[in-house]
C-alpha cells in the first residue's frame, strides 16, 4: 500500500508540473485562464461531493468566510502564475516557486505560534540569493519573475492558512468552497471592471484545454493529495511536491525547445534551490526524529 501511494503522489506531482505546460499551450491571457479553470474546477467538484460521494456541502458562516478569504489568495496566486509564464517562460515562474520556503519560514511560525526555525530562514537566504543571481542574468525576464515572486507570496498565504483549515469540515469542502469562492471574487472584480464581458474572447480549443487543466490536473490531484494524507507522512508529502519544479522545468525543455532554453547560471540556481529544500526537509525529518 505503501508503494502504491508513492506512486500515486508522484503522478499527482507530475500532474502539477504539467499545468505550467498547458498554461503556456493554452493561448487566452492569464484573467480569462484562472477565470475558466476556477470555473470548471467548482462545477467538477460539487459533481462530485454531491453526485458520487453523496455528501452534504454544508458549512458554518465562519467557515465559508474564511475559506473565501483562503480562495481570494489561491485565485491570485495561480494569475500570477499564469500571467508569468505568459510574460516570460515556464522555467522562470516555476523557479520563483522555491520562494515560498522563504515565505512559509517566516509566516508559519506567526500563523502556528511556533519559534522561527534557523534552517529555514538559512535555505531562505539561499534561495534569495539564487533568485537575484536569476533575476541578473535573466533580466530579460524580469516582469515574469516579479509576478513569480507575487505568486509564491500568495501560494504561501494560501498554503499556510489552508493548513489551519483541515479539519474543520471535509476536504472536499474546503477545496470546492476555497476554489468556488476564489472563482466568485474574481467574477465581481471582472464585473466591477469591465472584464467580464471580455471573458467570451476565448477559443474552443483553448475551452477544451482549460477543462482538462480544471478537471486532469486541478480537481483530481488536489483531492488525492488530501486522501494520500492517510497512508504517508507530511513530510513525505512536502518533500516530493518539491519535485514539482523539476518535472515542469524539463517538460517544458523538451516540449517547447528554444523558448525554455536559459543560461547555464539559471540553471545551477535553480539547482541550488531545490537541493536546498531537498537538504532542508531531511534536516526538518532528522529533528523530527530526535523528538520522537
Amino acid at each position: 500500500m505503501h508503494k502504491l501511494a508513492l506512486f500515486r503522489l508522484h503522478l499527482i506531482v507530475f500532474l502539477w508540473g504539467f499545468t505550467a505546460i498547458l498554461g503556456k499551450l493554452i493561448q487566452a491571457n492569464a484573467q480569462i485562464l484562472v477565470f475558466y479553470r476556477m470555473l470548471f474546477a467548482a462545477i467538477f467538484l460539487y459533481i462530485y461531493i454531491r453526485i458520487f460521494k453523496k455528501e452534504s456541502i454544508k458549512v458554518s458562516k465562519k467557515i465559508f468566510f474564511q475559506l473565501a478569504a483562503i480562495g481570494f489568495s489561491m485565485a491570485f496566486h495561480w494569475y500570477c502564475f499564469f500571467h508569468s509564464i505568459k510574460v516570460s517562460n515556464v522555467s522562470i515562474a516555476l523557479s520563483c516557486l522555491s520562494l515560498s520556503t522563504l515565505f512559509a519560514a517566516i509566516m508559519e511560525p506567526v500563523i502556528f505560534k511556533r519559534r522561527i526555525d534557523i534552517s529555514e530562514v538559512v535555505m531562505g537566504v539561499v534561495i534569495v540569493a539564487c533568485i537575484l543571481l536569476i533575476f541578473k542574468t535573466e533580466f530579460r525576464f524580469k516582469e515574469g519573475i516579479m509576478y513569480g515572486v507575487l505568486c509564491a507570496v500568495f501560494g504561501t498565504i494560501f498554503s499556510v492558512f489552508n493548513g489551519k483549515m483541515f479539519g474543520k469540515t471535509s476536504s472536499g469542502n474546503i477545496i470546492f468552497y476555497e476554489i468556488f469562492s476564489g472563482w466568485f471574487i474574481l467574477a465581481v472584480i471582472y464585473l466591477f471592471s469591465g472584464q467580464i464581458f471580455h471573458m467570451d474572447e476565448i477559443s474552443y480549443r483553448d475551452i477544451a484545454l482549460i477543462v482538462v487543466l480544471a478537471s486532469v490536473f486541478t480537481a483530481f490531484p488536489m483531492l488525492e493529495s488530501v486522501n494520500l494524507m492517510k497512508y504517508i507522512s507530511p513530510f513525505t508529502l512536502i518533500l516530493t511536491v518539491n519535485l514539482e519544479p523539476v518535472y515542469g522545468i524539463i517538460l517544458a525543455f523538451f516540449i517547447f525547445g528554444e523558448s525554455e532554453h536559459m543560461s547555464p547560471v539559471f540553471y545551477g540556481a535553480s539547482g541550488v534551490m531545490i537541493l536546498a529544500i531537498i537538504v532542508n526537509g531531511f534536516i526538518k525529518a532528522k529533528k523530527q526524529k530526535t523528538l520522537n
